[in-house]
């Protein structure tokens, strides 16, 4: 027969088991919300950097308009001075 000693010893095991059961699921909830959270972070790291891609392209536009409209002027510039030149060279004596 089962005597008393031996339902306590099962007893102290069960609950031993119990508590680390209980452990162990909340170590699982705990990975459970920093996987989440890791995956929150990395679709916000992914976000911005489509956004900041996104910009870099713009601004990479713009920069190449502005480069072709700097040589625009600069012929401009070149043209008009060239002309100026022409005009003092003839009356000059």
């Amino acid at each position: 027969m089962i005597e008393d000693r031996d339902i306590e010893v099962v007893t102290q095991r069960l609950r031993a088991a119990l508590d680390a059961l209980e452990a162990a699921a909340e170590r699982q909830l705990d990975a459970d919300d920093k996987t989440s959270s890791l995956a929150d972070q990395i679709h916000a790291l992914s976000v911005d950097r489509s956004r900041l891609a996104d910009d870099l392209d713009g601004a990479a536009a713009r920069s190449k308009k502005l480069e072709t409209a700097n040589r625009e002027i600069a012929d401009r510039l070149d043209i008009a001075i060239n002309s100026i030149r022409s005009v003092i060279a003839v009356k000059e004596p």
